[in-house]
């Protein structure tokens, strides 16, 4: 791959290709990131599915992309990632009502919540952001692997460098509990699945496995943080480093349509300490790439899920 066009600058929407024909699911589009996702490509021509945990808040948002582009075909897909029995219920009515899936952005997440358990005893931030997503591909990766340059597509974030590494003597932050350290396990444990999944799909067709991160993108994350810490980002943070969310969206959206990604990459902004700017190619950390964390993060995530994959 050219390595000039692979950082192209000031790549935006008006790069992506036509997506006539092409189903994309992208987890948690009803809002921030993922809302932003889905309207580019429904502008371009794909079939969206917002696949989301509020189906009345997932309805608006498919309104207000319809509005926006008459004729888009949107449809939403009840979805509960911090739930295994939601994820495998949705993996089986995304497959009956779709032969396949060019794309799947694993968009969703969670972030420095107080601490907390899903619906299955998983701490809330690993079992939504990892484990969630872990499953919900798993699920649907026949369906994916079918298609010619399909790809899967998952949100880390620069916070990926705040894990010590991965827990794994104390994986559900039992002894102890961290918002952001938690936080930044599961943006890790988003990479090492990444690359992970790429290595044991590259000789599988053309399907790629890439990753994305927004940068200081202004969306509703922080919500879930306490008070004096959602005013600081509200008030501080955002307006000297972040970005919209349309422009937060863009690294997540070369990602999934650029014809000259491959697999294995991360993209992310192109400014100082990536957090704002438009996508290029960027490099995690290297515990990312250690490969027998990666190896055995894969056999915990099938264990405690109980989904394996083919």
């Amino acid at each position: 791959m050219n390595r000039a066009s692979a950082n192209k600058t000031r790549w935006t929407t008006t790069d992506i290709p036509d997506q006539t024909g092409r189903t994309a699911v992208i987890t948690g589009a009803n809002t921030g990131l993922g809302f932003r996702t889905a309207t580019a490509l429904a502008e371009h021509g794909a079939h969206v599915v917002l696949a989301v945990r509020n189906q009345d808040k997932g309805k608006e948002a498919a309104a207000r992309i319809t509005a926006r582009t008459p004729g888009a075909a949107v449809t939403v897909q009840p979805l509960d990632l911090s739930s295994l029995d939601s994820v495998r219920t949705a993996a089986g009515e995304l497959r009956a009502r779709h032969e396949r899936i060019d794309l799947l952005i694993n968009n969703a997440g969670v972030m420095w919540t107080p601490k907390s358990t899903t619906a299955d005893g998983f701490e809330l931030q690993f079992g939504t952001n990892h484990l969630g997503h872990f499953a919900l591909t798993g699920l649907l990766l026949d369906h994916i692997l079918r298609v010619p340059g399909s790809r899967i597509v998952t949100v880390s974030s620069g916070a990926h460098r705040l894990g010590s590494s991965i827990r794994f003597d104390d994986l559900q932050s039992e002894r102890s509990y961290s918002r952001t350290g938690a936080y930044g396990q599961s943006k890790l444990a988003n990479l090492l699945f990444t690359y992970e999944l790429q290595r044991r799909i590259a000789d599988r067709g053309t399907t790629v496995s890439v990753a994305a991160h927004p940068g200081g993108a202004a969306t509703e994350l922080a919500r879930n943080s306490n008070t004096a810490v959602r005013v600081l980002v509200e008030k501080a943070v955002v307006p000297l480093f972040a970005q919209d969310a349309e422009r937060g969206a863009l690294p997540s959206l070369r990602a999934a349509t650029d014809p000259q990604v491959t697999g294995g990459q991360f993209y992310g902004p192109d400014g100082i300490t990536e957090m704002r700017g438009y996508p290029k190619v960027v490099k995690s950390n290297a515990k990312s790439h250690d490969r027998d964390v990666q190896r055995r993060l894969w056999t915990v995530s099938e264990e405690l899920t109980g989904v394996i994959y083919p």
